[in-house]
């Protein structure tokens, strides 16, 4: 049986940003374990843009780029100006 990431479904005892990042990075650290699971982001892989992620995600750019800047700050991500955002490779 193949593994696979829950859907989102936030929370109101908890910040919608921080929710979307805790989403993405178990989405990196699912990319990280298996190349087999559908919606992984794997090492290397670009992040959707902020407006795709908005929409996914069913928020505001404002709070998609601030799950982008927590994922930064986690060094999941790295952004590249005018290139895009890439996860990390795992230390």
């Amino acid at each position: 049986m193949a593994e696979e990431i829950p859907p989102f479904e936030p929370r109101p005892d908890a910040y919608m940003y921080a929710q979307v990042a805790d989403h993405l990075a178990l989405r990196i650290e699912k990319g990280r374990a298996s190349e087999r699971i559908a919606d992984a982001l794997r090492p290397g892989a670009r992040l959707p843009g902020e407006r795709d992620l908005a929409e996914e995600y069913g928020v505001s750019i404002v709070t998609a780029r601030r799950a982008v800047r927590e994922l930064r700050e986690r060094e999941l991500v790295v952004t590249l100006p005018a290139k895009g955002t890439y996860v990390t490779e795992p230390d």
